[in-house]
């Protein structure tokens, strides 16, 4: 099994206006693709920069300009490009504590990005920026120390392959895990109960720790 191919990152594009209203926007399905592309530690910084290319937009090109915003994988990283129809003007970098507020979105790009530029078609220029991920390739999966450990005590439940970077290779794969993750929350519970513990208690509890660490990274 080439568990290199599990996660299909498509790339997108999605037509604009150069409103401030729109920003809010593309900040929400930004969010939504990410979240489904399993980048959640992306969101911030990836939401930064869409604000400061989309307003860029908005105050050196003009309000109501078409634009188009383009999401996608770059070997390991992720990209996003904003494409607009004026190619006489250029961002520029300048200090971020400066009092003027030209200059001071790239200046946050600059900051949160790994890298970024500009590039010039004949009908178009093309802002982008690149974030840094923690995958080791395009298709694959994050796999933080909880994501981690779960792979390895699924492992114990059968000779499937459990590993994070393979779980949703298909909905076949997706459904044995599930059971196998069922099999494996269900003996606990049998432990705690024999061991004098409140199953409902220790299952809230459990909860809200996910809750809180998916808030806090996406693991």
């Amino acid at each position: 099994m080439d568990c290199g191919e599990c996660m299909q990152r498509k790339p997108w594009t999605l037509p604009f206006k150069a409103e401030p209203e729109e920003v809010g926007a593309l900040r929400r399905l930004l969010r939504l693709h990410l979240g489904i592309w399993g980048l959640h530690q992306l969101i911030d910084a990836a939401q930064l920069c869409v604000s400061e290319l989309a307003t860029n937009v908005i105050l050196h090109v003009g309000r109501g300009t078409p634009a188009t915003l383009a999401v996608f994988m770059r070997d390991t990283r992720l990209r996003i490009e904003v494409h607009d129809p004026d190619t006489g003007t250029s961002p520029t970098l300048v200090d971020a504590a400066c009092a003027s507020e030209e200059g001071r979105g790239v200046a946050l790009i600059n900051a949160v990005a790994e890298r970024w530029g500009v590039q010039r078609r004949a009908d178009r220029k093309i802002t982008w920026c690149e974030l840094a991920t923690a995958l080791t390739s395009p298709n694959g999966h994050v796999e933080g120390n909880s994501v981690a450990r779960a792979g390895a005590l699924l492992s114990l439940y059968g000779t499937a392959d459990y590993s994070p970077s393979c779980l949703g290779h298909s909905r076949l794969s997706a459904s044995i895990a599930e059971e196998a993750v069922i099999d494996v929350i269900t003996d606990v519970l049998h432990w705690l109960r024999a061991h004098g513990r409140d199953t409902e208690d220790v299952l809230d509890r459990a909860q809200i720790r996910f809750e809180v660490q998916a808030e806090g990274n996406g693991c």
